[in-house]
């Protein structure tokens, strides 16, 4: 009964227009309501949830990258992949798959990726002759970068699902601990080139075939090559805003720091590099970052908090146990298995935002996981593509909308197109799904000892 009184209501509230975070809430009291439990075991848990020191780098890392958003980061690293390879066929997409790629590592953010870049590239590439539902598919493919990126927070936030999720299989032989935040984060460099890689390779091929770009006249023109010296005066003038990457990264591998402390950092640094180094922050951009992050922290942390309620309900119902027994009475091949989970966490990351996904699959899913041999810093990966690639596909689809936005062109018509830019993202699913070297090599060779 309490089962069923936790999955109508949450559809119920989904379908009146509730937020995701309103309706886990609403659903978990009607449950524990229904169960007779107080409701001030629901509040207790919501606010226990949420009271974790570790969370401190979820809003330092929003902060840090709204800083650079709008600290005037973009320009610059769009005139460095300008010049590298904005020559060749292609190359004005191919120029923003890079750029995209390397803001992403700054703001770790795929919307915010989208935004940045989106509202530089989408309008340069139409003028430039390429399609609106090309330049909006290149942009928010490739924005996807950024929930890889060690700057992303919800790489923090499946830290916490993860280390959230207790208990054992039946029959299983090991137990679900977490993972660190520190290897999650090198974890995500190797897949996050294969995907740029991937993506390179689809722009360059649609472009090709449709032979962009095209002029009103029918002619083709590409840009002439900048020369190494403008490719060089532009990465120097890029490499400040990159370089909060590689501070978080040498802090964390070099045990100075922690993973919160870092993103503490990086705050510092982009306020001095925005406010002295660039000197392209205002007052007023400041109080819109910081805003913009505020209201971003505070969406994550009530999502956490319920989460924290529907954990503490589906551990009591035995939720994970009856899902995992319905899947493996489906098959007990691990191949098999793994794909299973992929089409169920793609379907469930189009229809709810990225965050809500984390906290609500990763306790049913981890645990079977762990049964089939794949690690828990493996699957975190996997969820985090899965959850990126949701939002690039309706009916949610946040980098979708945005880029939409930008480009001044409907969904139907970007969808139509879409196919070899979803089959490059499927392509890196499935290398990072079943060679788990493309996730633990590097955090193994850091850590020098195994990483699952």
């Amino acid at each position: 009964m309490a089962l069923i009184v936790l999955c109508i209501t949450f559809t119920l509230f989904l379908l009146m227009g509730l937020p995701v975070a309103v309706a886990i809430g609403l659903s978990c009291m009607a449950t524990f309501v229904a169960e007779g439990f107080p409701l001030e075991l629901a509040l207790q848990n919501m606010i226990s949830g949420m009271n974790v020191f570790s969370f401190l780098a979820i809003p330092f890392f929003i902060f840090s990258g709204e800083l650079m958003l709008h600290g005037g980061i973009a320009d610059k690293i769009v005139t460095f992949a300008r010049n590298m390879v904005g020559h060749w066929r292609g190359g004005l997409g191919m120029a923003n798959v890079v750029a995209c790629t390397i803001f992403g590592g700054v703001s770790g953010s795929p919307t915010a990726d989208v935004s940045a870049m989106g509202g530089v590239m989408i309008p340069m590439m139409k003028k430039e002759g390429y399609s609106a539902d090309y330049a909006v598919n290149v942009t928010t493919h490739a924005a996807l970068a950024g929930a890889l990126m060690p700057t992303s927070h919800n790489m923090i936030i499946y830290a916490f699902a993860a280390s959230s999720t207790s208990g054992m299989l039946a029959g299983a032989n090991i137990m679900s601990k977490g993972v660190s935040i520190g290897e999650l984060m090198f974890a995500g460099v190797l897949p996050v080139i294969v995907l740029m890689v991937c993506m390179l390779a689809a722009a360059y091929w649609v472009a090709l075939k449709n032979g962009f770009p095209i002029k009103p006249d029918g002619s083709s023109t590409l840009d002439p090559f900048a020369g190494w010296r403008a490719i060089l005066v532009s990465f120097v003038a890029a490499i400040p805003g990159m370089f909060v990457v590689v501070i978080i990264l040498t802090c964390i591998i070099m045990g100075v720091t922690t993973a919160t402390e870092a993103a503490g950092i990086a705050v510092t640094y982009s306020l001095l590099l925005t406010f002295l180094g660039y000197r392209s922050m205002s007052w007023h951009k400041l109080m819109k970052a910081a805003a913009k992050a505020a209201k971003t922290t505070g969406v994550i942390l009530l999502l956490i908090g319920v989460s924290t309620m529907l954990q503490y309900i589906m551990a009591i119902l035995e939720i994970p146990d009856k899902t995992a027994q319905m899947l493996l009475g489906t098959t007990s091949n691990p191949l098999v298995m793994f794909f299973l989970i992929n089409i169920i966490l793609f379907l469930l990351g189009t229809f709810m935002d990225m965050a809500a996904t984390i906290l609500i699959c990763t306790p049913l899913f981890l645990p079977i996981a762990l049964q089939m041999g794949m690690g828990p810093v493996q699957f975190g990966i996997v969820m985090l593509l899965n959850c990126a690639l949701g939002l690039n596909t309706p009916p949610v689809g946040g980098t979708q909308f945005v880029g939409c936005a930008i480009g001044g062109v409907s969904i139907e018509e970007v969808m139509k197109t879409i196919t070899p830019f979803y089959g490059a993202l499927f392509a890196v699913m499935g290398v990072v799904t079943y060679v788990p070297w493309f996730s633990t090599w590097i955090p193994s060779l850091l850590k020098g000892a195994p990483v699952y």
